[in-house]
């Protein structure tokens, strides 16, 4: 049985609007837009202007229902394969992706993309492309070898995942899944990792959440064990001030599988 006092994102009920609200929120009072929103904005641009990462298919792992670290990648991708914890994510992003009423408003992170942007009439809709690009949100069980069974999904060019803090209760599910996500991949396949270090928990509500506390090291070292060649790696200090969640850094890392 599972000693953490905190409940877990994808065992226990989560409310993904209240997340986004928290985190990725345009309200004044949002304390990590230059972590949640900048920062991995001005990584996955800088990624992706390299030209090395491109291909048919992107399967997104990510938790909650966030969408902005995918419009970089709308730009090489134009079949993207969500997969949701839960009922209440999935619910969530569709309602973005359909456009319809009370949807979660990302209008504040199309604008950091285009500020970052050398030539951003390229991305005077990136919202749109990225929803012409999602064809699928599909439900993920981790308990499973093939985790959306019974659908098989099609081997993919690129990974993102900002996942594997938040369901791992130690280091054997953090290198269990990650080695779940990697079959998902092409040999030769792209992966990148957005994480939190030196975190324990984060609040949604009234709710709070476990993470597995891990740092740099730990990352790297398992993703070179489980044969990816890391090509970038950035880590940001946290500068955010709040009680909801106490991560000491945030980590973007781009690796590829070797062949």
């Amino acid at each position: 049985m599972d000693s953490s006092p905190h409940k877990l994102y994808h065992v226990h009920d989560f409310d993904s609007r209240q997340c986004l609200e928290h985190y990725f929120s345009d309200k004044p009072d949002m304390a990590f837009r230059d972590d949640s929103l900048k920062f991995v904005i001005e990584n996955l641009t800088q990624v992706f202007s390299e030209g090395h990462i491109k291909g048919d298919i992107l399967i997104d792992l990510s938790s909650a229902s966030f969408v902005h670290h995918l419009y970089s990648a709308c730009e090489f991708f134009k079949n993207i394969i969500v997969l949701k914890a839960n009922n209440r994510c999935i619910m969530e992003l569709k309602r973005w992706v359909d456009e319809r009423t009370g949807a979660f408003y990302w209008g504040h992170t199309s604008t950091l993309l285009q500020e970052k942007e050398e030539n951003s009439d390229q991305f005077q809709d990136p919202e749109a492309k990225l929803r012409s690009a999602i064809q699928h949100v599909v439900k993920y069980d981790l308990e499973k070898e093939n985790i959306t069974d019974p659908l098989v999904l099609p081997p993919a060019d690129f990974i993102t995942t900002g996942l594997l803090d938040f369901i791992s209760k130690d280091q054997d599910d953090y290198i269990r899944y990650l080695r779940k996500f990697s079959r998902l991949l092409k040999p030769g396949g792209h992966l990148i990792i957005i994480g939190i270090l030196g975190t324990t928990y984060f609040t949604v509500g009234k709710d709070k959440f476990h993470v597995f506390t891990c740092d740099e090291d730990f990352v790297r070292k398992v993703l070179v064990g489980e044969g990816f060649i890391i090509d970038y790696c950035k880590v940001k200090e946290r500068t955010s001030v709040s009680d909801l969640t106490d991560y000491k850094a945030i980590i973007f890392i781009a690796a590829h599988k070797e062949k």
